[in-house]
């Protein structure tokens, strides 16, 4: 596995990591040079995938950290973006064969129209008022108390077209009118509010883990996708998804079914054993140590587990954007879901 960091500052590791991966490498090396077993000899074709540091993409970092992949054969590589929009534009140049869950479904969407026919979407990351992802946070002290009571008020929302978009409309919906929205680096999120040079931010998670535990910052309110874009706080947002090329998938189809399948193992593992899932946020996001335990997490849904009332809000969600002028045509949900 090699995690590249590409559009962001390099990831740093820590030296004792280093010199395994070292070690690992040149015990990898003699190894094939002696005639080491074919699932070593196999990892011949690279699966460049795309993340950006945000809770959702546990699934991935789980299967590339657990040695799911590994144990399927596969050498995948996990390339680091500053956003989902950089996520996305890797994959419609040829730069990256997939994103990880966490990578915002709209950016994908907007490559659709640059290149129809570009991605399948194989799993999404659902969020609610239960299965926490998105938020909006103010500083710890500050006196508002609800969205909308932003109106004039200087909000951060992450990078890209998703971000901004859902932001400017939850505030417009919570009567939230005349609030500026500027992007952030979500990494910068807690920071800024803590500095005062924002009054409240849009962001994902683990951001309101990090400002509280650092007792920075507060949660103004969560699940807001799901109330103010679909309707209701319970509703599932499919605000992330993982996806692969379809020219990755028709190249390589064996890959392409084994790295799913492998996939759906970090699935399950954030399912059936959420504390063990959540050591592995360590490196990819801004959670270390224990403060892993605090993460929530988002629900996750495979493309064999969608009811068409998953379509149906999946297809809300994305008619926002062709109502806000974002989208240049509707893009047909259905039509994106890998199909096995």
């Amino acid at each position: 596995m090699k995690k590249i960091s590409e559009a962001s500052p390099p990831h740093t590791a820590n030296p004792s990591r280093r010199s395994f991966i070292a070690k690992t490498g040149a015990v990898v090396a003699t190894a094939a040079i002696a005639g080491a077993p074919a699932i070593l000899r196999a990892q011949s074709v690279p699966i460049r995938i795309g993340y950006w540091p945000v809770a959702a993409g546990l699934p991935f970092y789980a299967a590339v950290e657990a040695g799911y992949f590994k144990e399927a054969g596969l050498e995948v590589q996990a390339l680091k973006f500053a956003g989902a929009q950089q996520v996305m534009e890797a994959m419609l140049s040829g730069r990256a064969d997939g994103s990880a869950n966490g990578t915002g479904a709209g950016n994908l969407a907007i490559g659709e129209i640059a290149q129809p026919g570009l991605f399948k979407i194989f799993a999404t990351n659902p969020s609610n008022a239960k299965y926490v992802l998105d938020e909006f946070l103010v500083p710890k002290d500050s006196a508002i108390k609800s969205i909308a009571e932003l109106k004039g008020k200087k909000v951060a929302s992450g990078p890209g077209i998703q971000n901004v978009t859902l932001a400017k409309t939850v505030l417009e919906r919570a009567g939230a009118t005349g609030a500026t929205v500027v992007e952030l680096p979500i990494g910068q999120h807690v920071a800024s509010l803590a500095a005062g040079q924002i009054d409240a931010c849009y962001t994902l998670e683990p951001t309101g883990t990090v400002g509280r535990m650092s007792n920075s910052t507060r949660v103004l309110e969560t699940g807001v996708i799901a109330k103010y874009i679909l309707g209701d706080p319970m509703a599932p947002w499919h605000g992330g998804a993982a996806a692969l090329t379809t020219e990755f998938i028709k190249k390589h189809p064996v890959e392409a079914k084994k790295y799913i399948a492998a996939y759906a193992r970090g699935i399950e593992l954030v399912r059936s054993n959420p504390d063990k899932a959540r050591t592995y946020l360590k490196g990819y996001t801004a959670i270390e140590g224990s403060l892993t335990n605090e993460v929530p997490l988002a629900a996750y849904m495979l493309y064999n587990e969608f009811k068409p009332s998953d379509i149906a809000y999946f297809q809300k969600f994305y008619d926002l954007f062709v109502e806000k002028g974002v989208f240049s045509q509707r893009i047909v949900v259905d039509n994106l879901i890998y199909k096995g």
